[in-house]
């Protein structure tokens, strides 16, 4: 193998050859060295004067040194053996040493050797900050010794998932395969020696290798998960597919084992406010807790206090130490079905952070004044020892409100729990005025046995408990935010844009199918989309407007620069209320204590200027979470209804797209596709406008939101996959173009005829 060029910044301009002559081997090797950007054979042949007759013995001379080793092609570029280029995509190691990064090519070819060692710099003043488990795009260098010296600086964070995957292996005649359970993945060979002790069934973690002068794909088996049908399997195939860290490095236990209770000292004493915390019946960690009480300033009659403390995880989660390096590289805690991926170990979240009942607990509190509609008067943060009054669940906070108090609700339900809704009462007013955008989509609740499979699927009932924390915790994140601008300080804040206008003319489209009004400006508020829905409610189409309504919304985000809050309909707005779990909350509170003066251990100077990059990296680890519980549960569903093949259910249309159908399940809300080809003796076409499949002879159409019968045809457990065959009839329309189904009476729905077969064949 040819030694590795040199780098060098300087590039020469092209050399004249005599006519007839080409250049050596080393001539080419040197130039692309000195130019990372001649990585092409055209881009070669205008460097050395290559041109008419010469071209052919040119091509003839670069496959040589490809043959001979010397330089190595990927799709159409040409670079030399075993040099990166000047751009290049890298793998960060999880186990890397975040204070001295270095990283690997994202995809190389065996044949050219190990893989190089790419040191990752930092600069202090660079806006995006990598850390370990990071795919990222560099800039890469060389250096000047004889052999490449590479450092990399970071241009971007990617958020996909790096080399590992996750799949099946199934034995065959030639060895063995993979089956990736993701459906977008392709199947691979795996090798007799790349087996490791894996056999056929089991669910393993592999590596991709890349082999050969085609860089033909092959995996490794790098871990062995085990059986996909064992308990707690489920999750772990979304934990590893999509490279969720689930195991502490033994550095961060030890630091969480280590760390001692926080005292009274530099705190104030509020043991005598008796706060509770009212959460889910099934929660282990409790970070926050509410009170409220009657304002006595005669300049507020009929006003409220409200008090929200949240756990002080900043005292105990200090910045560049372990925990914080991990808080920072999970960026949130992960929740499935079966088990909770957690952001801190639960030394740190489930017991010296959880405000227990009866046990002293440091907390970062604000105390707010409301007037009698609501209205925020003022808001002050406070650093706090307190403790709680009583652990309450949402469904027994409301059963005492609502006249069946027990035996731990009946003795505060005067004193604490009636003016916490009095309260309440009012911020829902404010709330009503401010007009957030009401999409009150159901969330459904899977409840499994021991084993970790599913036994029933619920939708628990929308409480007014539920939305008394959510506008108690909504309003402390606006009094962060508002506290934090008013000192000039750094954050992050929680942002939600406006819809695009792209989708706005989408959804006009769609509303005019629907004969019902839409928002005529694309300074569209959050009240716009409300009338709609209400309108759509009356009409009795309020499923397919909610489902459109969803998708034309922009994903939230963190954001070092503010640009508000659409669907709160707010100006401003900072997570601050649950630091166990959201690393951004954790910023917030070292923002606040910096900014007040509360202690020593606020936001630094270093991660003031990391802050673009920091919201960037949580961003995406929170659409990571949101990706692995959603895929979880459609393994999970698609395990429960493999029992029910051939069963008829009923479901809704959630998704039309030009292939076909999804539905989603009424009971389990399972998803599951029809495709376009067999709904029925029609040729259906996708009109995009009415987010419907019309056929071309009969009208008939099937539009998103519509209620139809289906029956479960094919489930693949693993991948998470239903396929459905419709059972129900659309309604009749307008023909969608006319003329090219076959015409006479439809056959029975469902039964793949001859038309079908043809029409399938001409998409």
């Amino acid at each position: 193998m040819a030694k590795p060029p040199k780098t060098k910044t300087t590039p020469k301009g092209p050399r004249q050859f005599a006519v007839g002559q080409l250049p050596s081997r080393e001539a080419i090797l040197e130039a692309m060295a000195q130019q990372p950007t001649l990585d092409g054979k055209r881009d070669l042949a205008r460097h050395f004067g290559i041109h008419g007759d010469m071209r052919t013995p040119f091509k003839v001379l670069l496959k040589q040194m490809e043959g001979e080793g010397f330089i190595a092609r990927t799709r159409k570029q040409i670079r030399p053996t075993a040099a990166l280029p000047a751009v290049t995509v890298l793998d960060i190691p999880a186990d890397a040493d975040p204070d001295n990064l270095h990283a690997f090519p994202a995809q190389w070819n065996d044949d050219e050797g190990e893989r190089p060692r790419v040191a990752v710099k930092q600069p202090k003043d660079a806006r995006v900050a990598p850390a370990p488990g990071d795919r990222i795009l560099a800039r890469i260098s060389a250096g000047d010794g004889e052999l490449p010296d590479y450092t990399a600086r970071a241009m971007n964070i990617l958020d996909k998932p790096r080399r590992g995957q996750i799949g099946i292996v199934r034995m065959d005649e030639d060895g063995a395969r993979l089956i990736p359970v993701d459906r977008k993945q392709k199947e691979m060979r795996i090798d007799g020696g790349d087996l490791g002790s894996a056999r056929d069934g089991d669910l393993v973690e592999v590596e991709v290798k890349l082999t050969g002068r085609l860089m033909i794909p092959k995996a490794k088996v790098t871990n062995v998960i085990g059986n996909p049908k064992s308990e707690g399997a489920v999750s772990m195939i979304a934990i590893h597919n999509l490279e969720i860290p689930y195991r502490f490095p033994a550095s961060v236990t030890k630091e969480a084992e280590e760390a001692k209770e926080t005292t009274i000292k530099g705190r104030e004493d509020w043991r005598h406010i008796p706060l509770v915390t009212i959460d889910p019946v099934d929660a282990k960690d409790h970070d926050d807790a509410v009170y409220a009480e009657p304002d006595t300033d005669p300049k507020n009659a009929g006003g409220h206090l409200v008090y929200v403390a949240i756990a002080d995880v900043a005292a105990y989660v200090r910045p560049g130490t372990a925990l914080d390096r991990e808080a920072y590289i999970r960026g949130n805690s992960v929740y499935f079905p079966d088990r909770v991926v957690p952001m801190l170990p639960e030394r740190i979240s489930n017991d010296l952070c959880s405000l227990r009942e009866g046990e002293n607990r440091p907390s970062l509190a604000v105390r707010m004044v409301f007037d009698q509609n609501g209205k925020k008067r003022s808001h002050s943060f406070h650093r706090v020892l307190f403790r709680s009054a009583a652990k309450l669940s949402y469904q027994q906070a409301q059963a005492a409100i609502d006249g069946k108090p027990d035996d731990k609700t009946g003795p505060i339900l005067d004193s604490i729990l009636r003016p916490l809704w009095a309260a309440y009462g009012a911020m829902a007013k404010a709330r009503d005025n401010r007009g957030p955008l009401d999409l009150d989509l159901p969330e459904r609740k899977i409840i499994l046995d021991k084993a970790g499979m599913v036994v029933d699927v619920k939708v628990p009932e929308r409480l007014d408990a539920h939305r008394l924390i959510e506008e108690m915790m909504i309003a402390a994140n606006v009094a962060a935010a508002e506290t934090l601008e008013k000192h000039k300080s750094a954050l992050l804040y929680r942002v939600h844009d406006t819809p695009s206008q792209e989708k706005l003319v989408a959804l006009r489209d769609f509303l005019g199918s629907l004969q019902l009004p839409a928002p005529k400006s694309d300074a569209v508020r959050p009240a716009d989309f409300n009338r709609i829905l209400e309108k759509a409610r009356s009409d009795g189409k309020i499923q397919q407007v909610s489902e459109i309504i969803l998708r034309t919304q922009a994903q939230a985000e963190y954001a070092a620069e503010n640009y508000g809050h659409f669907g709160l309909n707010l100006e401003r707005y900072a997570h601050f209320t649950s630091p166990i779990r959201r690393y951004a909350d954790l910023i917030v509170h070292r923002a606040l204590i910096s900014a007040l003066d509360l202690g020593k251990d606020g936001l630094t100077e270093s991660e003031i200027i990391k802050l673009p990059g920091i919201a960037q990296h949580i961003s995406s680890t929170e659409r990571r979470a949101m990706l692995a519980e959603r895929e979880t549960v459609d393994r999970l569903l698609a395990q429960f209804l493999a029992a029910h093949i051939n069963a008829r259910f009923e479901g809704r249309i959630s998704g039309v797209t030009r292939s076909g159908l999804f539905v989603r399940l009424k009971d389990t809300g399972a998803d599951g596709f029809i495709p376009a080809s067999t709904l029925g003796q029609d040729y259906y076409r996708f009109v995009e406008e009415m987010q419907a499949m019309v056929g071309d002879r009969t009208g008939e159409t099937f539009r998103i939101g519509d209620d139809v019968s289906v029956r479960l045809l094919e489930v693949a457990p693993v991948a998470g996959a239903l396929r459905f065959e419709l059972l129900s009839e659309g309604s009749r329309g307008v023909p969608s173009s006319g003329g090219r189904g076959r015409k006479g009476p439809s056959s029975k729905r469902g039964k793949a005829g001859a038309y079908r077969k043809t029409a399938k064949r001409k998409r």
